[in-house]
């Protein structure tokens, strides 16, 4: 079967934008690279990445080429513009004549910007996983390439595919901060025992009563008990003050 470099280039970016299950990953690199695909597959000026939270901006990102171009748009989408639009809608802004879009008075702002850097053609589409929408992909397109039609489903693709990349690494984080409190928890339950047990058969008491020398020593001193227990272990603990909660403070309230 013959294969383009066009669909190796496609297949080479969509398991790009799959791998991001790493501890390194940087969501504005993510996002740039992906932008470089795009104008590399294309064909287009520059484009960028507008993720959004609570109805606004909350990171922007553009291709590595023309990278002053694609921030400076969308940066002027403050007051609307093709993102803000795509990611309103849930849906795609097909290609859009920048020109018959600033003589209708559509996102003027945005319009006047992007005569100004000579785009002829726009188009975004929504960075969504189910129905989590992330924000959108813009795409600036110059005068004189006629594939900006054809290349909507192909920037959706990407865009669908980065949107899961990001959602897989949100939940790979959120994996790894868990198992890291858990993983946390055990090692502190451990100490305490091996303390506990250390200092019942110093102590000749049962183990109980040594749990409790900790405890009373812990609220007495207001540190953690896992602070106690590891410097019991260390053998930095008062030994002498310990000894003396065994039977409780004066009053005998625990």
């Amino acid at each position: 079967m013959h294969h383009t470099t066009r669909e190796f280039r496609l297949a080479a970016a969509l398991m790009e934008a799959a791998d991001t299950l790493t501890d390194g990953f940087d969501t504005v690199d993510y996002l740039q690279r992906l932008s470089d695909h795009c104008v590399e597959l294309l064909s287009a000026r520059a484009a960028g990445v507008m993720l959004i939270a609570g109805g606004r901006a909350v990171s922007l990102a553009g291709s590595s080429r023309r990278q002053d171009v694609a921030l400076d748009l969308l940066l002027a989408q403050s007051g609307g513009g093709p993102c803000l639009d795509s990611y309103g809608s849930g849906r795609p802004v097909p290609p859009v004549s920048i020109r018959a879009a600033h003589a209708d008075a559509r996102w003027p702002d945005f319009t006047e910007r992007a005569l100004a850097h000579d785009i002829a053609t726009t188009y975004a589409v929504p960075l969504r996983r189910r129905e989590t929408l992330l924000g959108a992909l813009n795409v600036f397109v110059p005068p004189g390439c006629g594939e900006a039609d054809a290349g909507l489903p192909l920037a959706q693709a990407l865009a669908d595919a980065a949107a899961l990349g990001l959602q897989n690494h949100r939940a790979y984080t959120q994996y790894r901060t868990l198992a890291g409190q858990l993983q946390e928890a055990l090692s502190s339950r451990v100490r305490l025992e091996q303390a506990k047990g250390m200092l019942a058969e110093r102590w000749d008491v049962a183990a109980d009563d040594a749990f409790a020398a900790l405890r009373r020593f812990a609220r007495r001193r207001r540190l953690p008990l896992d602070r106690v227990a590891r410097e019991v272990l260390e053998g930095t603990a008062d030994d002498a003050e310990l000894r003396r909660q065994v039977a409780g403070p004066p009053g005998g309230s625990a």
